[in-house]
């Protein structure tokens, strides 16, 4: 494991190039440029503020808050999974034409989507600040440890998924389906007590996007810190998804391509 970590190092201009050369195709002759990157989480915040705010009584401007570091969350997750199913196919030039670590190719995929996760955070640093009754705290912070996970975790899910995808390709269409329908069961536009109440707080507990959510929205718009042991789960996730994308590498670098 270690051995690939290293080699991924190693290489780390090359992939940090390709990172940059997305973002300059994707908004080439763009007008907002990266901002784009923010519409759909502000745009969803808004909608579901509007009405989800009103439904449910509560604050709207805490509402705001909570939902856009929960949809912040989310989307990168999201996003690094679905475009990570094709990170060999999309890369198979690479592949077949040097032998670098395959390690490279989904991580290409998580710097770009972390660039936009930054953003929006940034975004909802400077809201909180305005709109927030709970003004930035020193526990802030506390958000850099459930960021770097987050990322890792993304990381080994999305290298994961790109070897699933390769030798089956329905594995991405799969994914997008299930994605939507494990929305709905995310505590994200929605307060985790509606499932605790109905006797399905263990979804809550398990589920692996709220986790993260919650180690990002507590200590930045709440204000608190975490748990120990949401760490400690958030933890064992991530080294349980890396642990198992490293393995598969190990054990299907030399076979996959020809399968592409």
């Amino acid at each position: 494991m270690f051995q690939q970590l290293s080699a991924v190092w190693k290489f780390r201009y090359f992939w940090l190039s390709l990172v940059r050369m997305d973002l300059y195709t994707r908004y080439r002759r763009s007008f907002l440029g990266i901002g784009w990157s923010l519409l759909t989480p502000l745009a969803m915040t808004g909608i579901f503020c509007v009405v989800f705010s009103t439904l449910n009584g509560s604050n709207w401007k805490d509402y705001a808050q909570q939902t856009l570091a929960a949809l912040a969350a989310w989307e990168f997750l999201r996003n690094t999974l679905v475009s990570g199913c094709k990170s060999f196919i999309q890369n198979e030039a690479y592949i077949r034409l040097s032998p670098l670590p395959f390690g490279i190719y989904p991580l290409r995929t998580v710097m770009g989507n972390s660039i936009h996760f930054f953003i929006t955070l940034g975004v909802l640093v400077a809201l909180v600040a305005f709109l927030g009754s709970v003004y930035i705290q020193p526990t802030i912070w506390l958000v850099a440890p459930a960021v770097l996970m987050m990322m890792l975790f993304g990381w080994g899910i999305a290298t994961i998924a790109a070897f699933a995808t390769t030798y089956f390709h329905d594995v991405s269409h799969l994914i997008e389906v299930s994605a939507q329908a494990f929305f709905f069961l995310t505590p994200i536009i929605y307060p985790p007590s509606l499932l605790i109440n109905q006797s399905l707080g263990w979804l809550v507990e398990v589920n692996p996007v709220y986790v993260f959510i919650e180690l990002i929205r507590e200590p930045l718009v709440a204000g608190k810190i975490p748990r120990l042991d949401r760490y400690a789960y958030a933890a064992g996730l991530t080294a349980a998804s890396l642990g198992l994308a490293m393995g598969t590498i190990a054990w299907l670098q030399k076979r996959v391509v020809f399968q592409l």
